[in-house]
């Protein structure tokens, strides 16, 4: 119990620990927001192919990982269709909304996109191999971070504080938290839910990368070191894999 709460805690908080330099900075250029994304995304698919779906696999068979993999993905593509997607990278477009209610609706579009990402985590550590919630509460929080940043920089271009941008960031994570814990109990006290719950991490996770992380960074100009990048956060999550 003490090492989901751990692991879901610092996860959820990579997302205000990600915010903070916004309280420095005024802008991120394209190219080191691309890197970051891209990095993410290849931490992201390396916890999933090489973690999450083997270790499903290892509890069940092709069929529960099936399911569960395409679960994850259907449940991701029915937010994307009902939550108005807020574009991230360029906040200076129109204002369409009024102050208040495109604010409330950032925060409600980041905060049910990170409902998965705490059932993954929670997931993981219900399952019987004892390091795999660790590596998945890394993955993730390591996405968590330029995402952080990149929803408080959002904010203060639209005229708020940047503590207030910080704290709103920082709460959009915290969601995970409870989402991990439900995640934790239920396939602790369900039998035979936990390697359909390792494959919908898994599906919504893959999700997330081909969806929103790859294409994001890779629509300014910079495929090249945003690939490299890739890698590099494939390569970052499989010596992690290794070492743990």
């Amino acid at each position: 119990m003490n090492d989901v709460f751990i692991g879901s805690f610092i996860s959820a908080m990579s997302t205000g620990l990600g915010a903070i330099p916004i309280l420095f900075m005024k802008r991120v250029t394209h190219r080191l927001r691309d890197i970051l994304l891209a990095y993410a995304a290849g931490i992201m698919t390396s916890a999933s192919v090489f973690n999450l779906i083997p270790e499903s696999l290892n509890q069940s068979n092709f069929l529960v990982l099936s399911l569960g993999v395409l679960l994850g993905a259907v449940v991701l593509l029915v937010l994307e269709m009902y939550i108005p997607h807020v574009d991230l990278e360029d906040p200076t477009q129109p204002q369409i909304f009024q102050l208040e209610s495109k604010a409330f609706m950032i925060i409600a579009a980041i905060t049910l996109h990170n409902l998965p990402e705490g059932l993954s985590v929670g997931v993981s550590y219900a399952s019987e191999n004892e390091s795999l919630g660790n590596l998945i509460a890394l993955s993730i929080g390591l996405q968590n971070a330029p995402e952080g940043f990149l929803v408080a920089l959002f904010l203060v271009h639209q005229n708020i504080g940047r503590f207030k941008a910080l704290g709103i960031a920082t709460l959009t994570g915290a969601v995970e938290i409870i989402t991990s814990l439900i995640g934790y109990y239920l396939s602790s006290f369900v039998a035979g839910l936990v390697p359909y719950g390792l494959a919908f991490a898994a599906g919504a996770m893959m999700f997330i990368v081909y969806k929103e992380l790859i294409p994001e960074s890779h629509g300014d100009g910079n495929q090249r070191v945003a690939t490299i990048s890739f890698i590099l956060g494939l390569l970052t999550m499989i010596g992690l894999t290794v070492l743990l």
